[in-house]
């Protein structure tokens, strides 16, 4: 798998164990703070890497340290980030994630370079990066806008590429109105169940998803977090259920969507079925929720594979 991620890069700031905000200029004492690469290209291209893919970054971020803290720590995990443009004029996309005792994570979010990110930052020539590519995954279509998105997407399946879309964003009617012209070149839709049902007004998240595949999508995989998954085309509705984490195994949720779109789509890579791929998406995740992002742990391939277990069918496009 030679996989394109395109669009959100972001450095993210864990602060574990966070049981208030000090009053005026008081401290306190936390478990952990750990930075990892993340974001809905960022975050999926490193899992697609430890997953064995061959993965290009695509997108923008400053000329700044955290710049330069996130390039190296993709750059580590096998990520070639030569199509990551630098712009001086903005930050780079960060988030600060602090992680309450209970598991919950509230987060501050600066958009940053996120939002200068152009297709015109984006060589998409015979000869360019691109061009070895067999699948682009684009991360936070809402950035470039539904029309600029179909456009890449088109691009990308007129010369035989796969397709994937990841919306980083709330789901909401308006927000489905913004990217709906990229659904039709969208092989593969990956959002959350808040997200589909933001989307389309539907309480039940199978005729939510149904709705987007009206709109264009091929197939619609919807993670639903410590539920699993559930893979929507025309023909099916499949529900996956998730890997179960043992008692004190679940440490942050950060990135889980980012590592079941990973897995998922390297499933379909290797010619597992739908279903099989999104076991593998369950499974990624299932690791992802052990440490803190994406890039935490020693999960490789043949892990993942071992938790999500054989293949049980051929694969359905």
């Amino acid at each position: 798998m030679r996989a394109a991620v395109v669009g959100v890069h972001v450095l993210d700031t864990h602060v574990v164990r966070v049981e208030s905000i000090p009053e005026r200029s008081d401290g306190a004492l936390v478990d952990t703070i750990r930075l990892s690469p993340a974001g809905t290209a960022g975050g999926t291209g490193v899992v697609l890497a430890r997953l064995g893919a061959q993965v290009r970054s695509f997108g923008a971020v400053g000329t700044d340290p955290a710049g330069d803290a996130l390039l190296a720590m993709l750059g580590r995990e096998g990520v070639d980030v030569a199509g990551l443009v630098r712009k001086a004029d903005v930050q780079t996309s960060a988030s600060v994630i602090p992680v309450r005792p209970d598991g919950e994570r509230p987060a501050w979010h600066c958009i940053g370079a996120n939002g200068a990110f152009t297709l015109d930052d984006l060589d998409r020539g015979d000869d360019g990066p691109l061009a070895g590519c067999d699948h682009l995954h684009l991360g936070g279509p809402e950035f470039l806008g539904g029309p600029v998105a179909g456009e890449l997407l088109a691009w990308a399946r007129e010369r035989g590429l796969t397709t994937s879309v990841d919306v980083l964003a709330p789901g909401d009617a308006d927000l489905l109105a913004w990217i709906v012209d990229a659904l039709p070149h969208t092989g593969h839709l990956l959002p959350n169940d808040e997200q589909v049902r933001g989307f389309t007004g539907e309480s039940d998240l199978a005729a939510g998803a149904r709705a987007l595949v009206a709109a264009g999508a091929g197939c619609v995989a919807v993670t639903r977090g410590a539920e699993g998954a559930l893979v929507v085309t025309a023909d099916e509705v499949v529900e996956v259920p998730a890997f179960p984490l043992g008692d004190g195994e679940l440490v942050d949720t950060t990135g889980c969507g980012d590592a079941f779109s990973a897995g998922y789509l390297r499933g379909l890579a290797l010619g597992r079925s739908r279903a099989d791929a999104a076991r593998l998406g369950c499974a990624a995740a299932h690791h992802v929720a052990r440490g803190l992002g994406t890039d935490a742990g020693e999960y490789d391939l043949d892990v993942v594979l071992a938790l999500a277990g054989p293949a049980s069918a051929a694969a359905s496009g």
